[in-house]
């Protein structure tokens, strides 16, 4: 099929949680969209569909697309990386379909399709097939440094966005060789980032924040969090900008 005559796919960020912080423009993609498809986890509608909860047409496909894995394997064994990307083949071949047919197909992305987001699996194996927009959408990370009022990096300071899954002395030398920081995919790496902080000197300055944005978000001091397991929609904040008014009283 030509491009002219092919669908159109759309890769929507839903931003941070929030319905309220939807872009104007995914809200309007949302409305030309034929189909819309989101990844969740088996049983579930996952956290984009509910974000868009009332915004969709009447007549619109549903094209949910469930991990087969989530941390059941861990991420580096050979058959977490088989299944994933099995996954992530048929995914983009289901949507295919649909894009043959002529049809406007919205993925929705937690936060940034491009940014962590499991939409840029799809976009890479489709992209030099088919007319391809891209929605950006508020980060999480954005999310949760505004829900808790701290700034992170100001003038030269460095920002490092780093994945709670990477190996301990990694995320040590990585803390110790930056003004600031986001840590991502917290989950059961909790104590690994305490410690981690610790070791780098920044345990202080930490603040964990999970659910940011959601009716039932939640921030605290990392000092003061237990060291449990966080749920999937948590990460930390580690602000740079050291010498900004009122931080000798938080030190």
């Amino acid at each position: 099929m030509s491009a002219a005559a092919a669908g159109r796919l759309i890769g929507v960020g839903t931003g941070p949680g929030d319905p309220e912080l939807l872009t104007v423009k995914a809200v309007r993609a949302l409305g030309a969209a034929d189909v819309v498809a989101f990844f969740a986890k088996a049983g579930r509608n996952g956290n984009g569909r509910a974000v868009v909860e009332g915004l969709l047409k009447p007549g619109l496909v549903e094209l949910p697309l469930y991990y087969p894995v989530t941390t059941e394997i861990d991420k580096d064994e050979a058959a977490y990386k088989r299944l994933i990307t099995d996954f992530y083949n048929a995914s983009a071949e289901a949507i295919a379909a649909h894009l043959e047919a002529g049809r406007t197909v919205a993925v929705l992305s937690e936060g940034d399709p491009l940014f962590y987001g499991s939409y840029m699996h799809l976009h890479v194996r489709l992209a030099g097939r088919y007319p391809v927009e891209v929605i950006p959408g508020i980060t999480a990370m954005s999310g949760c440094w505004s829900l808790a009022g701290l700034p992170l990096v100001q003038g030269d300071d460095v920002l490092s966005v780093l994945p709670g899954t990477m190996g301990e002395g990694e995320l040590q030398r990585r803390l110790s060789d930056t003004q600031a920081a986001v840590i991502m995919k917290v989950g059961r790496n909790l104590p690994k980032i305490r410690r981690a902080l610790a070791a780098a000197g920044r345990l202080d300055a930490a603040v964990y924040v999970e659910r940011g944005t959601m009716k039932n978000a939640a921030m605290v001091a990392l000092g003061d969090k237990p060291d449990d397991e966080a749920p999937y929609f948590s990460l930390v904040l580690v602000p740079g900008w050291k010498d900004r008014p009122g931080s000798e009283e938080r030190a």
